[in-house]
């Protein structure tokens, strides 16, 4: 039997949704054993953790965020080197057969420093390829390098770009085209007051609305706040007739398998998401707005539906993929990985410049 140490990047929930997925697969192994590790995220602000079982915490490092940017003082002074030294020199990975990380520091260190193979496999990776990029420059680049260093690289993206990466994993428990007479609001960067000057003047809307801050279900007008629940925001989700969001990966992935239109508002600063925000756009998939703003809202509103994009909802070809050791072989794995992926013709028109590497 395999034993795996999974380690999972805190920050934001887009890391512990594919995690999910992830668990829910391996647990239905029996040739499979799999701890989980978690960092960059205070423990009381994890929720819906039952999938991952007896799973450790640490400190590791994480980015700050004020009024929709990266707050890169309070980031630095927040760093606690000697910690963070501390938990990879003390990480035991001898009872392990393999690292898997998204984008998890602690773990991805010391299986370096103890020479255990670690498969790196993050929405981040994809950025090592040629893919639409804005913003990236070279602090990017030493970053997805020396963040969480691994022996190989899966990166997962909305398309393979002709390079070796894998689709999203999307858990198929939602009804395709469902929908209610709400719009999904998740702008957990933006502030509160932020977001509601720019809700409340399209009275004639109903929004609902998760955020970190929001302690206790409240109703405000036409805004419904609601504190973040796994549950609650699937379900939400689901009925919504669209979705304004900032720039992760994997909500935008929910929303395209769902064929729910987007509305992006990216975390200023932040390359990932303004790439992601690029690729979308040149692929009529979302609108985005540089800040919160009624005009862009009403405009987006008037927009038809979107349709749904198929992506697997099962990774047991990776799991088999990790099981076999052929891990050099990265190519083969994403070749039949896209081959269960199915756009919409449209989308097929604007992709069709683009090949499979090999």
């Amino acid at each position: 039997m395999m034993k795996i140490l999974y380690g999972v990047q805190g920050t934001g929930n887009g890391h512990i949704t594919r995690a999910r997925v992830m668990a829910r697969a391996l647990a239905a192994r029996d040739d499979v054993q799999v701890d989980f590790l978690f960092s960059g995220r205070e423990a009381n602000k994890f929720f819906d953790m039952e999938i991952f079982g007896n799973y450790q915490l640490r400190t590791g490092m994480t980015f700050h965020h004020k009024e929709g940017a990266i707050d890169h003082l309070t980031t630095a002074s927040q760093l606690k080197p000697l910690q963070f030294m501390r938990d990879v020199k003390q990480l035991d990975l001898s009872d392990y057969d393999l690292v898997l990380n998204d984008f998890e520091p602690v773990t991805a260190w010391a299986a370096k420093r103890q020479g255990v193979t670690c498969i790196s496999i993050s929405h981040q990776d994809a950025f090592r390829y040629e893919v639409p990029k804005r913003g990236f420059n070279r602090m990017n680049r030493l970053l997805l390098d020396y963040f969480a260093p691994a022996d190989i690289h899966l990166g997962v993206h909305w398309y393979h770009f002709g390079q070796t990466i894998m689709p999203p994993f999307i858990e198929d428990e939602y009804v395709h085209g469902a929908s209610g007479s709400h719009v999904l609001v998740y702008l957990p960067f933006e502030a509160l007051d932020e977001i509601t000057m720019m809700l409340e003047p399209i009275s004639e809307v109903n929004f609902l609305c998760f955020h970190p801050d929001i302690d206790q279900p409240e109703q405000d007008g036409n805004i419904s706040w609601h504190p973040t629940s796994k549950n609650a925001f699937h379900h939400a989700l689901q009925q919504a007739t669209g979705v304004i969001a900032n720039g992760g990966f994997e909500l935008s992935s929910e929303c395209l398998k769902l064929g729910k239109k987007l509305l992006i508002k990216p975390l200023h600063g932040q390359f990932e998401q303004l790439s992601n925000v690029l690729t979308l756009e040149s692929l009529d998939l979302c609108r985005s707005m540089h800040d919160l703003d009624v005009d862009a809202l009403e405009a987006w509103l008037k927009l038809p539906p979107g349709e749904p994009i198929h992506y697997p909802d099962d990774p047991q070809l990776l799991i088999d993929w990790l099981l076999e050791r052929n891990w050099q072989d990265t190519q083969s794995l994403c070749a039949r990985l896209w081959q269960q992926v199915r756009f919409p013709e449209p989308v097929r028109r604007k992709l069709s410049r683009y090949q499979l590497a090999g």
